[in-house]
């Protein structure tokens, strides 16, 4: 029986009341009041995520520029200190083994945020990838990392409004973090990284702020609204980046593992795209669901800002256009959906 990991805040999820479930090889809160409501409060205020399960690596020397540019998708050069960059770490056929976020702590030290079920994974993977004169470290017991989303986000902390995907060192409440410029439900925020035993003080000092707790799923509901993808359920190992549309994060002329499977995979087109969709007639999408035509629904769910089904799936590229009407086997019956262009969801659509 596996036993599961705690963040430093579990006593206090518990004391609120939320639901914990597995995840990811972690005792997680998926909600607190309600999904909804936590949904609602990141898109017209601010909600607070513990998302102190994502796993951090340092790379760090001299050659640590050249691991991170064979290894990762996007063009690593592209960084100052001070600068943070999405990008995948591919295996040899351009398949996503994870999606993460890099910083550029200063001339030779770098700082991976990598998902919590893949954080080994890519451990290992660049670790037996070191050069010499570079350093793979798994510092993640050290952080504790807290998203802090929702358009009052920066007014309730105190932050100066920035550059996305741009970090700097502050405090907050004095507790010092740092503050990083990125996020995943849509919302400008705000990801606030600090020493593990301060963790505790940063969510009471946030909650005190007025700033709302929310859990896993409203985390899930947000980033499917705006077209974020989900490793496990719409990008993969088993999956291209340039069919999961995510070619834009890959610098396809910079050399890194995969690269030329997906140069080819480009210059060809590919067989099939991953598409946002949302259903015309009344149902909700689920993972695993068939569409008609050789798809299959990878994430779907019930808007809660747009009370409609919607989703994402791999469809094939001939019927990847926005307006083209899809058919979703929802539980037996046929139900009809569009493919939707990024974002499904927007503040214009209220």
């Amino acid at each position: 029986m596996q036993v599961l990991r705690k963040t430093p805040l579990y006593d206090r999820h518990v004391a609120l009341g939320a639901r914990m479930v597995p995840f990811a090889g972690w005792e997680m809160p998926v909600q607190y009041e309600g999904v909804i409501q936590e949904h609602r409060a990141v898109r017209t205020d601010a909600g607070v995520f513990d998302v102190s399960h994502m796993g951090e690596l340092e790379v760090e020397g001299p050659t640590a520029r050249d691991l991170l540019q064979s290894m990762l998708s996007n063009d690593v050069d592209k960084l100052q200190p001070g600068d943070a960059q999405y990008t995948l770490v591919t295996n040899d056929q351009g398949g996503i083994i994870d999606d993460v976020i890099l910083y550029r702590l200063d001339d030779h030290r770098y700082l991976i945020v990598a998902n919590a079920s893949n954080s080994d994974t890519v451990y290992r993977w660049l670790k037996e990838h070191e050069l010499r004169g570079s350093d793979v470290r798994d510092v993640s017991d050290d952080y504790a990392l807290l998203a802090v989303q929702g358009p009052n986000a920066l007014d309730k902390l105190g932050l100066e409004h920035g550059k996305a995907f741009t970090w700097q060192m502050g405090e907050v409440d004095g507790v010092e973090v740092m503050i990083n410029r990125t996020g995943y439900t849509g919302e400008e925020g705000v990801e606030l990284a600090c020493m593990t035993d301060d963790a505790g003080q940063l969510w009471d000092a946030i909650l005190a702020r007025g700033v709302t707790p929310a859990g896993l799923g409203a985390r899930d509901t947000l980033r499917l609204e705006v077209c974020y993808p989900l490793h496990g359920n719409d990008i993969g190992p088993q999956w291209d980046a340039i069919s999961s549309g995510l070619g834009w994060a890959c610098a396809l002329q910079t050399e890194f593992t995969g690269v030329e499977r997906l140069r080819a995979i480009k210059e060809q087109g590919p067989a099939e795209k991953l598409v946002p969709f949302v259903m015309t007639e009344r149902a909700i999408p689920r993972q695993g669901m068939p569409i008609e035509g050789g798809g299959v629904v990878t994430s779907g769910t019930q808007s809660p800002m747009l009370e409609i089904g919607i989703g994402m799936g791999y469809v094939p590229a001939a019927s990847s256009a926005p307006g083209t009407e899809l058919v979703i086997d929802v539980r037996g019956k046929p139900r009809r959906a569009e493919v939707s262009k990024k974002p499904i969801y927007k503040k214009a659509s209220l």
